[in-house]
């Protein structure tokens, strides 16, 4: 019997979803546990996967379109059924529907494990690119980026509007290219990353050998405009840091912490390991950092309205940016593993969020939080609290400053930590206290083996 295919709940803050892809078309046959579509969450690109087999009948959502949770994005049944009484619900009903309660009759999709803490997204500094005076003013809806292509056609829809990924509408706007005199290759004419690098190459080689002229122009009026979709990822970015940093009483600590003897460390370990297993400063500063939590609870904390969560081990959130934001993966009782174990999760982490195939067990519940921009060249910055953890930790890099030692100028690697604490849970001398043994540990590194 055909019946309404519903947009189900993929994570555990996730109160829409943007279809990414639709992996099977109309009319085609499908098996239990089969993927139909890819929709982009708040936190990754996951897959509806059908619990039972059948046909795919009708379409109501295609790739691009975003729906609530318990609207009707397609209908499915067997083959050459009469959908047009459900066709006629869904429309009476409009474009949105409430949310229902799986069932056994309207499930249809795997649904994730929830985990009990709440999500994990950090928050501080990535912008997304301006857009170019050239670009187009005509609203441009945005995708997941890069999907398998299908042939190619025009990139506008039926309502005038353009289907363009992120990262084709970043290039676009930084190499001036016209996104109206594009045809996608994408799915329903999307615009992709390689549209528009055929794009400024064919311009390229028709310029190659003529001299560019430029004329000046009185005549310069308002600057041209794109609006772009918010993505679900940089949605949640903007809840949490009106959740952070408005009710969360905030203060920050800094510390210059001698990386000199860390870097030894790291050197000495890396020599007797292979290209693929070597460890990062990173990686001891997240085992240092799990550590220090053991010796302060206070610090491994969480506020809970009228009591105070205290953690037995060091859930490690790292930060991770992706073309939608930053999202922060979970190094699981850090403080348990030795540096190679932490490499080898985070490398595995980081590609897991890049390509947006992290579960959700795999970024929520974090104790407390790390974010490093050293290698980007950001001396010192502040982070922003990830709620419901009471502190993160703001890594900038190490670099070589004359210091004072025994009445002798020396030179040093010096690295600056800047701590974001919840007043609620943190005072200013436990916060302190923490500082000073992660300096410890980081500036005498056999402190970790004690």
């Amino acid at each position: 019997m055909a019946e309404k295919f519903l947009m189900p709940k993929l994570s555990p803050t996730m109160e829409e979803g943007q279809i990414s892809q639709w992996v099977k078309n109309e009319g085609d046959a499908f098996e239990a546990n089969e993927t139909l579509a890819e929709v982009d969450t708040d936190k990754a690109t996951m897959e509806m996967t059908a619990l039972s087999g059948g046909t795919l009948l009708k379409i109501l959502k295609d790739a691009g379109d975003t729906a609530a949770l318990g609207e009707t994005i397609a209908i499915i049944g067997q083959a050459g059924e009469d959908i047009a009484d459900l066709l006629k619900e869904v429309s009476s009903n409009g474009k949105s529907e409430p949310e229902k309660p799986a069932t056994d009759d309207t499930k249809r999709t795997k649904s994730e494990k929830e985990p009990a803490s709440s999500d994990d997204v950090n928050s501080p500094h990535v912008s997304q690119g301006s857009a170019s005076p050239d670009s187009p003013s005509s609203n441009v809806k945005t995708a997941k980026s890069e999907e398998p292509s299908s042939p190619p056609a025009q990139a506008s829809n039926t309502n005038g509007r353009l289907i363009v990924s992120p990262i084709a509408a970043r290039m676009a706007a930084e190499n001036g290219v016209d996104l109206k005199s594009i045809s996608g290759s994408g799915p329903n004419g999307r615009i992709i990353k390689r549209d528009i690098e055929a794009a400024v190459s064919g311009r390229s080689s028709a310029s190659d050998g003529q001299k560019q002229t430029f004329t000046p122009s009185n005549q310069v009026g308002a600057s041209a405009f794109r609006d772009e979709q918010t993505s679900k990822i940089r949605q949640v970015i903007a809840s949490r840091l009106a959740e952070s940093i408005g009710p969360i009483p905030t203060f920050y600590l800094t510390v210059e912490i001698e990386m000199d003897n860390t870097l030894a460390v790291r050197k000495q370990i890396n020599a007797n390991l292979d290209d693929d297993a070597k460890i990062s400063v990173n990686d001891i500063i997240i085992k240092a950092a799990a550590m220090s939590l053991l010796r302060h609870p206070w610090v491994n904390a969480s506020y809970q309205d009228k009591t105070v969560r205290f953690y037995e081990q060091a859930d490690i959130g790292v930060a991770v940016a992706i073309d939608e934001g930053l999202i922060t993966p979970v190094v699981r009782g850090a403080n348990m593993k030795g540096l190679a174990e932490i490499s080898a999760e985070i490398k595995d982490l980081a590609a897991k969020a890049k390509s947006k195939k992290l579960q959700p067990e795999e970024y929520t519940g974090a104790t407390f939080s790390i974010s490093n921009l050293g290698m980007m060249g950001v001396k010192e910055f502040t982070a922003i609290i990830n709620p419901p953890e009471a502190a993160i930790i703001a890594i900038g890099g190490a670099n070589h400053t004359p210091v004072v030692r025994a009445g002798e100028i020396k030179i040093r690697s010096i690295m600056n930590v800047t701590m974001s604490c919840d007043h609620r849970v943190i005072d200013g001398a436990t916060g302190a206290k923490f500082l000073q043994t992660f300096k410890q540990m980081l500036e005498s590194p056999a402190m970790m083996l004690m």
